[in-house]
């Protein structure tokens, strides 16, 4: 059976001149295409490289496969006609007996086991390691691979999770593996142990915070000033590929997102801020432990990043006003809100640019509104506990590891916080900090009152950090 389809080879630089081989003949097949990098960048990286190019070139049916002939170019018509009632289609090894014939028995174990884990952690029935597979990217959105952090062979079962987490149709045919027909396997002992650290990040993010591996629509800005140095830093925070230390801490920050933080948020809100009272998350970053609160108020989320709109929408929907702006100029007008929180962001900066924060707060304040700013104090337990990790991973990965912000002004008293208020026209209502959020945050409560002091209204220059924890 002849197919009708259009070729892509990715060549990582390879020293045995594959990548002229490549050329010669996309010089003289117009079906043929090529993507040179610069040297080996891992295979998953190489997958989700192809798989952007098929959705910039239009492409509906993208079939994936390894090209040293342990994947039979015979199969391919079979498996291009069942991606028809599918979404994905995968070759699987497990699905009669004998498919591994001339394996080694060292890579028979490495693969039976790989399968043993994703069922029993992720729960999912599929051979999920495999190369061999077609999607059909007129179902998938191109943004769902986004969820995707591997970049080398542990993207075959992240990827297929993450299709199979969010209701893809995944059907599996059966697959014959021979030995290798050239060359041998790349994979290393640190791929085998870093995919086997991303199968236990992904159990444990499942049961924490599921709902990031959800995917949903970004949200988009229609905002149409220049954008900023401030906004690229906190876009890359927001769309950075974790590294093994990242992993952790992104395991760490979810877990005290939403069994620590959000009950003290929960507690706090309450107390000060009527039922339908309109609010504003001034700094709302990912928006995780707003979801009770946006079913007691009415919430309206701002931040200066667009990817982290866009994953506050992946957890609230689209019931939510999302701003896309700065906390020193917020586009809302005079006397807006009627409560202002945040959570993590007051100690980014300078006593200076605090000043001009909170007067910001002041202008889009009702009379008599409320402000909750959860500051970490330079003795909280977060701040002590995270410089402890950093330390650990440094000295483990032999490198500076920078897992959380350049925190410039941590909190350190009730008097500070007073002084802060006063300037800008607030009276203290509460000062706390104690066991209710495990010593993590001083909680400041502040009421407007007086006309906030005339103040420059420039751009801010403050020195924006790149990665937060919120």
């Amino acid at each position: 059976m002849q197919v009708d389809a259009d070729f892509l080879l990715l060549d990582d630089n390879s020293p045995d001149g594959t990548g002229r081989i490549i050329d010669r003949i996309a010089a003289e097949n117009p079906r043929v295409h090529t993507i040179h990098r610069a040297g080996k960048l891992g295979v998953g990286s190489a997958h989700g490289d192809g798989i952007k190019w098929a959705y910039q070139h239009g492409y509906q049916l993208l079939l994936t496969m390894d090209s040293d002939f342990t994947h039979s170019p015979e199969r391919i018509p079979e498996f291009l006609s069942n991606a028809a009632d599918s979404d994905v289609v995968v070759g699987s090894r497990y699905l009669r007996q004998g498919s591994l014939e001339g394996w080694n028995p060292f890579r028979r174990l490495l693969t039976h086991l790989g399968h043993f884990l994703t069922r029993m952690l992720l729960r999912m029935p599929h051979d999920a390691t495999g190369a061999f597979r077609v999607y059909r990217l007129d179902r998938i959105p191109a943004g769902l691979f986004d969820i995707v952090y591997s970049r080398s062979y542990s993207f075959f079962f992240e990827s297929l999770y993450i299709l199979w987490l969010n209701g893809y149709r995944i059907k599996e045919l059966p697959l014959n593996l021979p030995a290798r027909t050239y060359g041998h396997s790349k994979m290393r002992a640190r791929d085998a142990l870093y995919s086997l650290g991303l199968l236990v990040y992904l159990y444990a993010k499942t049961l924490i915070q599921r709902g990031s591996l959800v995917y949903a629509e970004p949200f988009v800005s229609h905002q149409s000033a220049p954008r900023t140095h401030a906004e690229d830093e906190w876009d890359q925070y927001w769309l950075m590929k974790k590294e093994p230390g990242g992993l952790l801490f992104d395991l760490v920050a979810a877990f005290y997102r939403r069994f620590i933080i959000k009950r003290i948020l929960n507690y706090f809100t309450s107390k000060h801020f009527l039922p339908s009272a309109r609010i504003l998350h001034a700094g709302c970053g990912s928006g995780e432990v707003d979801t009770e609160l946006i079913q007691r108020f009415r919430v309206s989320a701002l931040d200066i990043s667009i990817p982290a709109l866009s994953i506050y929408r992946k957890y609230h929907g689209r019931a939510p006003e999302l701003l896309h702006g700065s906390i020193f100029s917020i586009p809302a007008g005079p006397d807006t809100y009627e409560g202002i929180y945040n959570l993590g962001v007051m100690e980014h900066f300078t006593e200076d640019e605090i000043n001009r924060i909170l007067d910001e707060f002041h202008r889009v304040l009702k009379p008599d509104g409320k402000i909750i700013l959860f500051w970490p104090p330079v003795f909280g337990l977060s701040v002590r506990f995270l410089a402890t990790l950093r330390w650990l991973l440094s000295k483990i990965l032999g490198r500076e590891v920078k897992l959380h912000p350049d925190e410039l002004t941590h909190i350190r008293s009730r008097r500070q916080a007073l002084m802060y208020l006063e300037r800008s026209g607030y009276r203290l209502e509460e000062f706390y900090f104690g066991m209710r959020d495990m010593f993590t945050h001083a909680v400041i409560v502040g009421r407007k009152t007086a006309q906030a002091p005339e103040r420059p209204n420039e751009v801010s220059s403050v020195r924006h950090v790149k990665y937060r924890a919120r």
